[in-house]
Order: C-alpha cells, then structure tokens, then sequence
C-alpha cells in the first residue's frame, strides 16, 4: 500500500492522517508506542536541545511516535503545518503562555474564558512581571484601547466558555499582527469541523482534546497548532521543560475517537438544534444561547465564522440553584456532570454570582451588561450528546414540567 499523495476530504484525513499501516506487523490500526525509552546510536546527545526532529526517537518527553501521529492528524484537520500534544488542554493553555510571555511583557484576554485560564491570569501570571488586561472580545474598541506596545499576545476564546459569546477571529486577528502581537484562540467549542482560525488569521489554535475531538469522555488531552516555526520551539524548549506530556494511550485513544469526529459533530449539532428549539418553547425557560438559533445575538457572526454550531448550548430558568437539585436527582439520560463534547449528553449549573466571584473578574459595565446578555443570574450548560433527541427531549421536559 502507497502512501495517499493527493489532496483529500476532512472526514479522509480524520481517518488516515499520521496514520500508516504498521511496516512490520501490517497491522492497519496504529501501534502504542508505550516505551518510554528508545534504543540509540552512541553519537546521540544526551540533551534534548541537540536532538534533530528527523533523526528518531530518544525519549518520550522529547517525542514518541504515537504522539506525533495524533500530531500529524491535529494539524491536517486545521490545515496547519504542525502540532505539539499535551497531558491536558491546561497543560497546552499554560505552554502557550510561557512561550510566548515573559517579564515585561503585556498580554489581552477574553474576560470569559475557560475558569482554569482566567484564574490563571487573574493572579498566577501577573506575578511574573506580566501585564494582563481582560477584555470582552467582541468589542474590537476595546481590545484596540487596550493595545500597548509590550502587548505580544491577544488570547481569545470563541464560542467563550460557559456563555457562548463570539469573536470575530478575522477582525482580531487584523488587530492584533498591526500591534505587532500574535493571536491565540481556543476552538474547542467551534472545533475543526466548524471553523479552522488559522485559515482567519491567527498564530496559534488550543484544543482541550479531551471535549469534542477525543469524544468519548475517557481520556485527557490538549494541543496547540501552528507554524512549524513556531512548533518547533514549543516542542524542544518550552513543553520539554514544563513536562506536560501526554500519554501514549491517551494519544491512540484520542486518534481512534478522531476517526469519527466529521459523523460525531454532524450528529452532535443536528441533535442540539432540535434540543435547542424544544427549550427555547418551554414555558419554564426564560432563555437559550446556541449559535445554531436566530436568536442568539451573533447568530449572523455564528453563520460566517461556522460551518457546524456544535453540540454546547446554555438555558436560563427561575430559581436555577433549585432547579439544579431537580435536574441532579431526576434526570434519566443526561448526566449531571461537568465537561462536554462527549458522546453522552452532559449538564451543569453555573450561577452567576459564583463564577463572577471566583473566576471572571469584570471590571466594567459594559462587561458585566455583556455578562448579563448571555448568562442572566446563571446558565445550564447543556452538552447535548449522541442518544435519540426525542429521549433527550423528554428527559429534559419530564424535569421542567415539574418545576
């Protein structure tokens, strides 16, 4: 069997890229690789700052051959020229930070993000001598006022965890490279299949690979995307150094979980809409946000920037901490549980006033009028999952119908 050496479909690549049938064995599913040393000639340096990519393997931290084929796999789904993998999406978060940020430095991020990455720099970072500014990301004013010529990295999230606000990657991206400053983004809600932010102009995606692209709920893991230019370093110098690296099997679980991906997220999205559209009818809901409905206040942004609006979609309803108690103790097919992207339907309450204390630390009015927008007094996270919609549905409405 040759090697494929014509362009191909996203679903061929989420099956075949990084991946080739084993030499020896012939075996047409990838090995795991789970040594965590290999068999060297005497010329091998003894540091990974001398090793040459191409030369092979020495050691796991410095690479592994299961690793790099979900590597190869990740930067042809977002039609990037590499991929570093790690133990988890915070684990590529904070690579991604120490990589691009030193001392002196200034950084702008989105004023809702994912918990772990705004407490992170609500107060870890700044005590590196970083400057850090929060900003809500869809006001391209605000994040232009907050430029500074130290500014070197603008870190946004699009759809933003929990409330699933928007950013406009393109109009960022312009931004940010006139500063002088590189753009990060986390898709993990948009993932591949709906939107490829390097094709839009950013420097470098973040994935927690542990959500949608792993799928399945059964194995942690991250992965920032970019140049090979700026791959590389990432790899030899900044992850080697921290040590998040991730585990063989999660690597080969993760890559059999990317084989179906394209079906899962087709799936994943049909199901939601017909989710989203049931809630958005029930008297007990006040309201909905899913980028996939008219009324979400991006829908037309929604409809450009993404060609799959995902399976993540957040409602309101009176008296939510009680009705959490409800949801927890009644719910049949859904799990009252934290994460999402996974194959079996997930929820969580998130109250308002919690996560503004601890996590979200908006400084303005305008931010918190943002807040309100999207999440109210607080927000279920609903990730809808692959069961029947219909049963779906009826779990849901069995527990509203009560409140």
């Amino acid at each position: 069997m040759t090697k494929i050496n014509f362009p191909t479909g996203f679903q061929t690549k989420a099956i075949h890229a990084g991946e080739e049938p084993d030499p020896n064995s012939k075996a047409s599913t990838p090995n795991i690789v789970m040594s965590s040393t290999f068999v060297t000639d005497a010329d091998a340096g003894f540091s990974a700052e001398g090793v040459e990519e191409a030369r092979g393997w020495t050691y796991t931290r410095w690479g592994n051959p299961t690793l790099h084929q979900l590597e190869e796999k990740l930067a042809a789904l977002e039609n990037a020229e590499d991929a570093v993998v790690f133990a988890s999406g915070m684990g590529a978060i904070t690579a991604l930070l120490f990589h691009t940020l030193q001392a002196g430095d200034h950084a702008i991020i989105s004023d809702v993000a994912y918990a772990a990455l705004s407490e992170m720099t609500n107060d870890m970072i700044p005590k590196l001598g970083i400057a850090i500014s929060k900003v809500n990301m869809s006001d391209a004013d605000a994040i232009k006022k907050t430029l500074t010529p130290e500014t070197k990295l603008v870190y946004i999230e699009t759809p933003c965890n929990p409330i699933l606000r928007l950013t406009d990657i393109k109009e960022v991206a312009s931004i940010a490279h006139e500063a002088g400053a590189l753009l990060a983004v986390d898709s993990t809600f948009s993932t591949p299949a709906a939107t490829r932010p390097m094709e839009l102009g950013a420097d470098f995606v973040i994935h927690s690979l542990t959500k949608y692209l792993g799928g399945h709920g059964d194995a942690l893991g991250g992965v920032v995307v970019g140049s090979r230019v700026n791959m590389t370093p990432l790899r030899k110098k900044t992850s080697l150094r921290l040590g998040g690296i991730m585990s063989p099997f999660n690597a080969w679980l993760i890559m059999r979980g990317i084989a179906t991906f394209p079906l899962r997220m087709k799936a994943h999205e049909k199901n939601a809409l017909q989710v989203a559209r049931f809630l958005e009818s029930h008297p007990k809901v006040k309201r909905v946000i899913y980028p996939g409905l008219p009324s979400h206040p991006q829908h037309a942004l929604a409809k450009e920037q993404m060609n799959n609006f995902s399976g993540l979609l957040t409602f309101q309803v009176e008296n939510g901490k009680e009705a959490a108690h409800h949801f927890a103790n009644r719910l049949q097919v859904i799990h009252y549980a934290v994460s999402l992207g996974h194959h079996r339907s997930l929820i969580f309450y998130m109250p308002s006033a919690d996560l503004l204390e601890t996590s979200f630390k908006l400084a303005t009015e305008q931010q918190l009028e943002s807040w309100r927008l999207f999440a109210g007094k607080g927000l279920f996270r609903l990730s809808v999952g692959l069961e029947d919609a219909e049963d779906i549905i009826t779990d849901l409405k069995m527990v509203l119908d009560e409140l």
